[in-house]
């Protein structure tokens, strides 16, 4: 087990946090590595602001599942997301279902790898990737720089992919409802571990602090939905003792009441 990972009270399940650091990002949307503890946000252009890239990895006794993908940052000729699941024990070829809430090039960069040639091909060549066929088309339609079509192009008419159209549920454990509060169509994910629901709110609910306070963000497609979700979800997940996952908070990766 890593220091990092959180083994459900029943042992029934294991939540990796695969972190990818801190970045800025402008107007440009071009993502920055950022070290908090040495770089300074006001040496970085106006309007810059500070994220953190965290997919997740959830292990159980049927599946090793992928939660969104990362940047797709590579060093060494390897995806860092391989590097990060390597660092964990866990082989890449392992990953049974990959769940991407939506396809911004944040979440989506880890879906594919590239190589030498420039070909592009799915980094997880044994999963099962769930994506909405609706959020492709958008994500597809509407290009660089939200989006990169050559990563996420590979999607398209591969086996490996199954479409989702809207809400339901995936192999009775996994309910995906799609909420149109960060893009058109953006999804969140419950999922059943055990007696646990482990709830990834993706970038409509990115940070724990962003659930405790009330505002709207701009940089949402519906910032007043997003807000109105955040405040609904965190007292269902109260009252129903969720266990958030927080891909955009490195500090407080996991939460639970």
């Amino acid at each position: 087990m890593n220091n990092n990972s959180i083994i459900l009270g029943d042992g029934l399940g294991e939540i990796i946090p695969l972190s990818e650091g801190a970045f800025t990002i402008d107007k440009t949307k071009i993502f920055i590595p950022f070290d908090q503890k040495t770089d300074d946000l006001y040496q970085r252009p106006i309007g810059s602001l500070l994220v953190e890239v965290q997919p997740f990895c959830l292990k159980t006794e049927k599946d090793i599942i992928l939660i969104d993908a990362g940047l797709g940052f590579s060093k060494d000729n390897q995806l860092q997301i391989h590097t990060n699941l390597l660092a964990n024990g866990i082989n890449p070829n392992s990953v049974t279902k990959v769940l991407m809430s939506h396809l911004h090039k944040d979440h989506a960069g880890g879906v594919s790898k590239r190589d030498n040639r420039g070909n592009y091909s799915l980094a997880f060549s044994n999963a099962t990737y769930y994506v909405q066929k609706k959020e492709f088309a958008f994500a597809m339609e509407t290009g660089f720089p939200s989006f990169m079509s050559e990563e996420i192009g590979v999607l398209e008419n591969n086996l490996q992919v199954q479409w989702l159209d809207g809400d339901g549920t995936i192999e009775g454990f996994i309910k995906h409802e799609i909420t149109g509060g960060h893009s058109p169509f953006h999804q969140v994910f419950w999922i059943e571990v055990g007696n646990h629901t482990l709830f990834f709110g993706a970038d409509d609910a990115p940070q724990l602090q962003q659930m405790k306070s009330k505002f709207v963000a701009k940089y949402d497609f519906d910032g007043k939905k997003c807000m109105e979700l955040r405040q609904k979800w965190w007292k269902e997940g109260q009252d129903n003792k969720w266990i958030f996952l927080f891909y955009h908070d490195i500090k407080t990766p996991v939460y639970s009441f």
